[in-house]
């Protein structure tokens, strides 16, 4: 007797109650694994791009703002500060590193910043091809930029005010692609990196052509004015927009923080707490899906047992029959045992393709907005626990109604029918 074969004919014979218990059952590994898949990626993404990176130094505002937009480049800046303000208080002999940064422009969407060579040193960027710039507007290329948009050494282009791709080109100042880095998956893929002078002399041409725009219109300046005012502007604002710091001890880097805030226009932010608190949040909402996904398996399996229980009432006489002609209550037993069985794994199998499938969605979100890959195509761990958790419900509510084929009195039920 082939127990799996007829299991699957009776619950063929049942196509909306069996398809209704599977549906139960992969929407809620569905939901549980895609939450598990997207935490993964998650969690990933944010630690890798903050390491060695113990405080960030921006302009006043949500200090949560300041970190996704300095470290992940996925929010707008809290504004701009001063370097010279910034240095002198990253000179202190407790710095280890202090990475400057300015921003403020894109290309096609993907964020240009101005820094030093150490950017790319601390993400340990490798060069793909070519080499790191030098001079001011030299640029070097992610590998994912490089890959959707096609540059290469040699390759110039102007670039946009903003992040959406929609600001004015500054066609006055090209870009010239000096090297292209390679996967390291770290934001280092989706940016272009630039001397910190290239993002003023770009920004400086800029303003002073609205200037002159603005001057010629209202026959307020003259030539010579206007230069005057363009050389005290190159004189007085030298702003970047960040600065990553490292501390050769992160405890007493607290001390150097608080100084910062209290006694400066400017504020620091710790990525490690501002991450912890934005984990925090977001655990409260992927706790109540996980929550909510667990009572759908959990309906599943009640549906699994109403089945069956309504199916052996149903099928009381072709047990006694079966059982009359020599089969054992064991066999019958595992043969209702293995409808459920079959109903968590066929239910396992589409939960899993679900969350495979709104990964797919959810990545392509992701890379159109903010420009992070997500993907991840082999089981997790917590994913083969997932399936056990599945196969054991599936298996105790079949249980349960097949109990009842060892009260079945066999001379009773074929005389009664």
């Amino acid at each position: 007797m082939n127990l799996l074969h007829i299991s699957w004919k009776n619950l063929k014979d049942k196509p909306l109650t069996s398809f209704l218990s599977i549906l139960l059952m992969s929407l809620g590994i569905a939901i549980i694994s895609l939450l598990l898949l997207v935490g993964k990626q998650l969690e990933e993404k944010f630690t890798r791009n903050i390491q060695g990176i113990d405080m960030v130094l921006g302009a006043k505002g949500s200090p949560l703002q300041l970190i996704l937009a300095a470290v992940y480049q996925i929010d707008s800046p809290t504004g701009n500060i001063n370097m010279d303000e910034a240095m002198r208080f990253t000179r202190n002999p407790m710095v280890q590193s202090a990475i400057p940064l300015s921003m403020g422009d894109s290309y096609q969407g993907y964020r240009i910043i101005g820094t030093t060579p150490k950017y790319i040193e601390h993400f340990q960027g490798e060069f793909e091809q070519g080499k790191a710039f030098e001079n001011a507007l030299e640029i070097v290329v992610g590998a994912k930029v490089a890959r959707n948009l096609g540059l290469k050494v040699g390759d110039s282009f102007a670039s946009q005010h903003g992040y959406d791709g929609e600001g004015d080109h500054h066609e006055e100042s090209k870009f010239k692609v000096v090297g292209v880095l390679k996967q390291s998956n770290s934001v280092l893929d989706q940016v272009l990196i630039t001397p910190l002078e290239s993002v003023w002399a770009v920004h400086e041409h800029h303003e002073a052509e609205e200037a002159g725009k603005g001057a010629n219109a209202l026959k307020l300046l003259t030539e010579d004015e206007h230069s005057e005012q363009g050389e005290e502007h190159h004189e007085d604002t030298k702003e970047i927009t960040a600065m990553l710091v490292k501390f050769r001890n992160p405890a007493m880097g607290m001390m150097i923080s608080r100084s910062i805030n209290e006694n400066s226009t400017m504020q620091t932010a710790t990525p490690a707490i501002e991450m912890n608190r934005l984990f925090a949040l977001m655990g409260v909402g992927i706790d109540t899906l996980k929550l909510i996904a667990l009572v759908i398996i959990i309906v599943s399996g009640i549906s699994v047992f109403v089945s069956l229980y309504n199916s052996l009432k149903e099928r009381k006489y072709e047990m006694a029959l079966m059982l009359s002609m020599g089969a054992s209550r064991t066999k019958l037993f595992l043969l209702l045992l293995s409808e459920g069985l079959i109903i968590s794994v066929i239910g396992y199998v589409v939960g899993i393709l679900l969350s495979r499938l709104g990964l797919g969605i959810m990545a392509q979100n992701v890379e159109q907005n903010f420009h992070y890959d997500f993907g991840v195509l082999s089981l997790l761990t917590e994913e083969v626990w997932l399936l056990a958790g599945a196969l054991v419900i599936g298996l105790l509510a079949a249980a349960i109604p097949s109990l009842g084929i060892y009260k079945i009195d066999i001379s009773r039920t074929l005389a009664d029918d």
